[in-house]
C-alpha cells in the first residue's frame, strides 16, 4: 500500500508505504441492493439522486431466475423425482403417490375423513355437558341471588349504623344548648349536627333504594323491605322531634330519638335471615347487643347534659324522672355488655379493654355518671361543671364504643364475604364436576382422535425439524463446501394413510425434495459466481499493483512539478481502481491475504481513506483523537471509510467541504463523524439504509451496479463496527462510525475505569 499516507505539494493524500502489503478482502455477510456509492467518474456537480436509491430486492434478474427454476422443474423427466406439489394438489386420484406400505381397509378408523372424526369426537362430550349442565343451572342461579341479597344487606346495615350514630350525636349535643337556651334562636352547634344527620339520612336512603325497587319474590327481602319502609316513615317525623326537642322534659325527647335509633339498629339482625350460617348469626347478635349498649350510654350522656348549665359557675338540676330513666339506661348498658360478652366469646374481652378502668378518662366519666344517677340528690353535691365539660369527658367513651361497633360491623362484612367466597367455591366444585364428566366422555372420543393426532403430530414435528434444522443446516453446508460433497437425500415424513393427512404428508415430501434441489442449484451457482469474482479481482489486483509500483518509480525520478502532479493524479486513479477491485473480493466473500501487524494511527487511516476518493481535496480532517487502529482492521477500515467519504462527496455540492471529526469516548470507543451539506435524505430512505447497514441482505444483481452500501455493511459486521446515517443539523447527512474498543485501542483491552489503553 505504498504512498497511502503521503501528501504531495498540493495537499492530495497518498497511500501508505508498502502498497502491496494487504489487499482488502472481506468475508460475505449477505449482499444488498442500494444506491449508496454509484459510479460517478464524470460527476462534476451535485448528485441528482440520493443514497439508498436502486432496484428493490425483487429484481428482474431474480424474477427471471425463479422463472427458469420453475420451467426446469416442470420439464424434468418423470423418472428424476416424485411429482411436484402443484401436480399433487389437483385432487386427482392418479396424482396421489402410492404409499410403500398398505393403508389398510377403507372402513379402518385411520382412513376416516377428518370431518367424520371431528363429529364423532365432539358428539359425546357435548351431549354429556349439556345434560349435566342443565341440572346445575338452577342451583347456580339460586346461589347468585343469595349473594346479591347479602351484598345489598351489608351496605344497608353499614349506612343504618352510621345514621344511628349521627342521631345519637345530634340528640346528645343538642341537649345542653336547647335546655339552657329556650329563646328559639338558631344555634350553630345544633344546626351543624342536624346537617350531618341529614347527610347520613340521604346516604341511608340511597342504600335502601335497591331494596325498595327490588321485584324479588323472596320472603327474606319482602320482610326486610317492609321493615325499611316502616323506618322510612319514622324518619320522616324527625322535624317534629327537632321542633319540640327538650322543650318539656329531656326524657321525652331522648325517648323519641331512641325509637328511631332502635329501629335502625334492628336492621343489622336482618342479615342473618339471608343465611343459615351460625357464625353469621353470632356476629349479627353481637353487633345488636353492643349497639344497644352504646345507645344506653348515649342516653345517659344526653340526660346528664340536659341537666347541666351552659357554664360551670352554678350547679345543675336533674329531675327525678330523668334520673330514674337514665339509671335504667345505666343498668341496660351493663346488661347489654354482658350479653355481648356471652355471644361474642373469645373476642369480646379484647374489644372491651378500651372501655375498662384502665382508661382514666372513660373510668372518670363512668364513675361520675354512676354517682349522679344512683343516688337521689347526689347531682347537686358534685363539683359544678358545664354540659360541654361533661360531653367532652364522656365523648371519649362513646368514641371508643363507636370504634368497637365499626370493628364488629367490619367483622360481619368479612364473614359475609367469606360466605360469598364459599358460594364461589361451590360453583367451582360444580364446574369441576362438569369437567370431570366431560373428561370421562372425552376418554371415549380419545380413541377415535388418537389415530388422527398421531399422524398430525408426526407431520408437525417433521415439518418443524425440516424448517428449523434440516434445511438451514443443509443450506449452510452447501454454502460452505462443494455441493457435490453434500448429502441431499430427503427423509420421508412416514405418514402413508389414504386420508387428507397422508396426502398432505406426501405433498410435503415433494416440497422438501424440491427445496433441497433448488438450494443445491443456488449454492452451485453462487460458488461459480464467487469464483469468477475472485479470479477477476486477483488478476486486476496484480496488474494494478504492478502499475502502482511503476508509477511510484517514476515519481521518485521525476523532478518536473507539472509531470509529478500528473503522476500523482495517475497514482490516485490507480488507487481507486484497486478499491473497486477489492469490492469484488467482498462480493466473493474472500478474506484479506495479509494484514498489518502493528497498530496505525487513526489520522493516518483517515488520510488513507481520503486518498482513495475522487474529490479528495474537499475532505477536511479536524479534531481527530490520537488513538491507534488495530493492524488487523486497518485495510478494511480504510476501505469502509473511503466508501462513506465517496458517498459524501458525490451527493454534495463541489463548492462545499466534507468534514471528518473524531471523538474519544470515556469507555475507550471512538466515534468518527462524516458531515456533508448535500440534499439530504427522507426519513424513510434513512431508515432503509440504516437497516441494510445493520443487516446486509443477500447478494443480487443490483449489487454489481451499486455495491457501496453492501460493502460497508459487510466490513462493519466483520469487525463489530456500528454505522448509522442521520440528518445533519446544517443540512445534508452525517455518517456516524463507532469503533469498538478492540479496534480503536490498537487491539488492546480498555484500562481501569473504562478508559482505553495508553
Amino acid at each position: 500500500m505504498q504512498g497511502r499516507f503521503k501528501r504531495d505539494g498540493k495537499g492530495s493524500p497518498q497511500a501508505l508505504q508498502g502498497r502491496g502489503d494487504a489487499a482488502a478482502e472481506q468475508e460475505p455477510r449477505g449482499g444488498t441492493d442500494r444506491g449508496f456509492s454509484p459510479q460517478h467518474a464524470q460527476n462534476s456537480g451535485p448528485a441528482a439522486g440520493a443514497p439508498g436509491a436502486g432496484a428493490g430486492p425483487d429484481s428482474p434478474a431474480a424474477a427471471k431466475a425463479k422463472g427458469r427454476g420453475k420451467a426446469k422443474a416442470k420439464n424434468r423427466p418423470k423418472g428424476d423425482a416424485a411429482p411436484s406439489v402443484t401436480e399433487e394438489t389437483t385432487g386427482q386420484d392418479q396424482a396421489i403417490p402410492k404409499a410403500p406400505v398398505g393403508p389398510g381397509s377403507r372402513i379402518s378408523m385411520q382412513n376416516w375423513r377428518i370431518s367424520t372424526r371431528l363429529v364423532s369426537l365432539l358428539t359425546l362430550p357435548v351431549v354429556a355437558a349439556t345434560t349435566l349442565g342443565g341440572f346445575r343451572i338452577n342451583d347456580s342461579l339460586n346461589n347468585i341471588d343469595q349473594l346479591e341479597h347479602m351484598q345489598l344487606l351489608t351496605t344497608m346495615t353499614r349506612q343504618a349504623t352510621n345514621l344511628a350514630a349521627m342521631l345519637q350525636e345530634e340528640r346528645d349535643k343538642s341537649a345542653g344548648p336547647l335546655t339552657n337556651d329556650r329563646s328559639g334562636k338558631p344555634n350553630s352547634l345544633v344546626q351543624g349536627v342536624r346537617d350531618q344527620t341529614d347527610t347520613a339520612m340521604a346516604a341511608f336512603a340511597a342504600a335502601t333504594d335497591k331494596i325498595d325497587s327490588s321485584e324479588d319474590k323472596d320472603d327474606t327481602l319482602k320482610s326486610i323491605r317492609n321493615n325499611v319502609l316502616q323506618i322510612g316513615r319514622q324518619l320522616s317525623g324527625i322535624e317534629d322531634i327537632r321542633k319540640k326537642a327538650y322543650q318539656s322534659s329531656a326524657q321525652q325527647t331522648v325517648t323519641e330519638y331512641n325509637a328511631l335509633i332502635v329501629s335502625l339498629l334492628s336492621l343489622s339482625q336482618d342479615m342473618a335471615q339471608a343465611t343459615s350460617s351460625p357464625e353469621m348469626i353470632k356476629r349479627t347478635r353481637a353487633l345488636a347487643a353492643f349497639s344497644s349498649a352504646k345507645e344506653y350510654a348515649s342516653i345517659q350522656r344526653a340526660i346528664i347534659a340536659a341537666a347541666l348549665p351552659e357554664s360551670g359557675d352554678k350547679p345543675g338540676r336533674l329531675e327525678e324522672n330523668d334520673r330514674l330513666y337514665a339509671f335504667s339506661a345505666l343498668r341496660g348498658e351493663s346488661q347489654a355488655k354482658k350479653t355481648f360478652e356471652l355471644v361474642y366469646q373469645g373476642k369480646a374481652e379484647e374489644l372491651l379493654q378500651s372501655l375498662g378502668d384502665g382508661n382514666a378518662e372513660v373510668g372518670s366519666a363512668d364513675h361520675y355518671a354512676r354517682r349522679v344517677l344512683t343516688t337521689q340528690g347526689q347531682f347537686g353535691k358534685e363539683k359544678n361543671r358545664s354540659w360541654m365539660d361533661w360531653y367532652d369527658a364522656d365523648d371519649t367513651k362513646l368514641q371508643a364504643m363507636k370504634v368497637i361497633e365499626l370493628t364488629l360491623l367490619e367483622d360481619m362484612e368479612q364473614k359475609a364475604r367469606e360466605l360469598k367466597n364459599e358460594s364461589q367455591r361451590d360453583a367451582i366444585i360444580n364446574g369441576a364436576l362438569i369437567l370431570l364428566v366431560l373428561g370421562v366422555s372425552l376418554v371415549g372420543a380419545f380413541i377415535m382422535a388418537r389415530s388422527m393426532i398421531r399422524s398430525l403430530r408426526r407431520l408437525q414435528d417433521t415439518a418443524t425439524r425440516v424448517a428449523q434444522e434440516r434445511l438451514p443446516e443443509l443450506v449452510k453446508q452447501l454454502s460452505e463446501t462443494d455441493p457435490q460433497d453434500v448429502d441431499t437425500s430427503v427423509e420421508s415424513v412416514g405418514v402413508h394413510s389414504r386420508d387428507e393427512i397422508g396426502q398432505v404428508a406426501a405433498a410435503f415430501d415433494d416440497v422438501h425434495r424440491e427445496a433441497v434441489r433448488l438450494a443445491a442449484e443456488q449454492a452451485l451457482l453462487r460458488g461459480n459466481v464467487n469464483a469468477m469474482f475472485t479470479n477477476l479481482s486477483r488478476r486486476s489486483q496484480g496488474l494494478i499493483q504492478r502499475q502502482l509500483s511503476l508509477i511510484s518509480e517514476l515519481e521518485s525520478r521525476e523532478a518536473d512539478p507539472d509531470q509529478l502532479s500528473s503522476l500523482f493524479k495517475l497514482d490516485h486513479l490507480a488507487t481507486r481502481m484497486r478499491r473497486n477491485g477489492e469490492n469484488l473480493l467482498v462480493l466473493a466473500g474472500e478474506e484479506p491475504g495479509r494484514r498489518w501487524t502493528r497498530p496505525v494511527p487513526l489520522v493516518d487511516v483517515l488520510r488513507a481513506a481520503a486518498s482513495e476518493v475522487e474529490q479528495y481535496e474537499r475532505i477536511e480532517l479536524a479534531a481527530v483523537p490520537s488513538t491507534d487502529v488495530a493492524g488487523r482492521v486497518v485495510n478494511d477500515l480504510v476501505h469502509l471509510l473511503a466508501e462513506l467519504l465517496e458517498n459524501a462527496t458525490s451527493f454534495s455540492s463541489p463548492q462545499t467541504k466534507v468534514k471528518v471529526t473524531g471523538h474519544a469516548l470515556p469507555d475507550g470507543r471512538v466515534l468518527v463523524e462524516i458531515h456533508d451539506t448535500g440534499i439530504g435524505l427522507s426519513p424513510e430512505d434513512l431508515a432503509a439504509i440504516n437497516e441494510r447497514l445493520a443487516s446486509p441482505p443477500t447478494v443480487d444483481v443490483s449489487v454489481s451496479r451499486r455495491m457501496g452500501l453492501f460493502v460497508v455493511g459487510r466490513l462493519s459486521l466483520r469487525h463489530g463496527i456500528r454505522i448509522q446515517l442521520r440528518p445533519s443539523d446544517s443540512g445534508g447527512t452525517t455518517a456516524l462510525v463507532m469503533l469498538p474498543v478492540d479496534v480503536a485501542q490498537g487491539g488492546r483491552k480498555p484500562g481501569p475505569g473504562g478508559q482505553g489503553g495508553p
